[in-house]
């Protein structure tokens, strides 16, 4: 258990719990003893129902945190692993940190402060120019997470980029397709598909910028066509209102490309002037033989994904051992007594059968406030599981032996869950369900 007061690594001491934190998560201010300097903490939790890439993501942070040097990233310092002595019984690893004292701007919000324009360009401005720093490394670093709560403003009146908890400098996780990450409402239609470029950190500025001037989440903003509705909720110069269109564009094609692209144009006001360079995305059709079955309207999404056995072109041979599967039943029920010892032992297993090879099936529902998932027998459901919309984490591809898996992840203050929607998938077919899922979450 981490508490007030408690020393890690015989080096720091924990002063402060910050923020609120997903489960498993805890960030505290604590000091350094070996400086006497005031340092920021990230812990994980590394528990039971945990997966591995929750701990890959959080190696990966520190990684890439010691490869950057800008004085807008609060500096990496240390990185260590508690027992399960020191832990309470779990695994813990710590992620060190300088401190930026501050607020976050969500902080500032939820204090109902009120952002001018000119504060909202001046945020504008140096949140580009950390952006074109990450985006011209090599590899570039997106951050994938833009928002209120990661963004500072520090006691010395700058603006700083933390939490790079989502960061991404390379394609995909060992062993996972592509893992699902950013925050419904500011991240783009494209990093939901697992498609992050340079443009989707672009987008997440403007949909927090949106945040700022309308005091409202992009979320909870009206949308037409996919876009945030906002230019009747602010007073400022129609340039400004313009360039985070541009900057909010669903289309990765009329989106400004380059964080260095968008801050020329932020500061000269020349919005159709700007070099808009097309980053391609694109969307990923059904297979044609796919069998699952979907339907989505505004305010639902249905699924419906047969066994196993069904999703697989038949042979021949599975042809025959269906019909006979079909046909013993119906013999032994004229054949022997059903209600004997023998004819209901056989009738079960060749039951059971049935239902291992054709019966078995998901129902997956979507509404606006929870999700739904129903394992079926010829139509009947054996078994729900149910959560909540607003919990959802995040939706993951699993690469395994006998095919995809999607599940997704969804957390609240007891503890982090994982749905499996459905196994063995071609990969491609992962990827189409995976995709149609997260527009239509994205959209909620």
């Amino acid at each position: 258990m981490l508490d007030t007061g408690k020393i890690l690594q015989e080096r720091y001491q924990l002063q402060q719990r910050l923020g609120r934190t997903a489960a498993g998560h805890q960030t505290w201010l604590a000091v350094d003893l070996e400086s006497q300097e005031q340092v920021t903490l990230k812990m994980l939790a590394f528990s039971p129902e945990m997966h591995w890439e929750e701990l890959k993501l959080f190696e990966r942070e520190a990684q890439v945190l010691q490869a950057l040097n800008h004085p807008r990233i609060p500096c990496y310092r240390d990185y260590f692993s508690l027992e399960r002595e020191a832990g309470a019984g779990l695994p813990w690893f710590g992620l060190v940190q300088d401190y930026i004292p501050g607020f976050s701007l969500q902080e500032l919000l939820e204090k109902s402060q009120k952002f001018s324009e000119k504060q909202v360009r001046k945020i504008a401005t140096e949140v580009l120019e950390i952006l074109i720093y990450l985006h011209e490394l090599s590899p570039p670093v997106l951050h994938r997470d833009i928002k209120p709560s990661n963004l500072i403003w520090g006691e010395d009146q700058q603006v700083y980029l933390v939490d790079f908890g989502a960061v991404q400098a390379q394609a995909a996780v060992t062993g996972v397709t592509f893992t699902v990450v950013g925050t419904s409402g500011y991240a783009p239609l494209e990093q939901f598909w697992g498609r992050a470029v340079a443009a989707s950190d672009l987008y997440a500025l403007g949909a927090t910028l949106i945040h700022l001037l309308t005091g409202m989440t992009p979320a909870d903003l009206p949308q037409k066509d996919s876009r945030i509705q906002f230019s009747d909720r602010v007073s400022v110069n129609p340039s400004l209102v313009s360039w985070i269109e541009k900057m909010t564009e669903i289309a990765l094609e009329k989106r400004f490309s380059k964080a260095i692209d968008a801050l020329a144009a932020l500061k000269s006001g020349n919005i159709q002037g700007a070099n808009i360079q097309i980053a391609t995305v694109w969307k990923i059709a059904k297979p044609r033989h796919s069998r699952i079955q979907l339907s989505k309207s505004a305010t639902e999404l249905n699924i419906k994904i047969p066994s196993t056995l069904v999703r697989k072109p038949f042979s021949v041979a599975v042809r025959g051992i269906v019909v006979l599967l079909l046909l013993v039943p119906m013999i032994l029920v004229f054949s022997i007594r059903v209600n004997s010892p023998l004819g209901l032992g056989l009738f079960t297993i060749m039951a059971s059968l049935l239902v291992y090879f054709l019966g078995n099936g998901n129902k997956i529902t979507f509404n606006r406030n929870y999700f739904k998932l129903e394992h079926q027998i010829f139509g009947s459901s054996y078994l729900q599981q149910t959560g909540e919309i607003s919990e959802i984490l995040g939706t993951f591809i699993y690469t395994l032996a006998e095919g995809n898996q999607i599940r997704i992840r969804s957390g609240n203050e007891r503890g982090t869950y994982f749905y499996t929607l459905a196994t063995n998938l071609k990969e491609v077919e992962a990827a189409w369900l995976a995709q149609e899922i997260q527009d239509w979450l994205n959209l909620r």
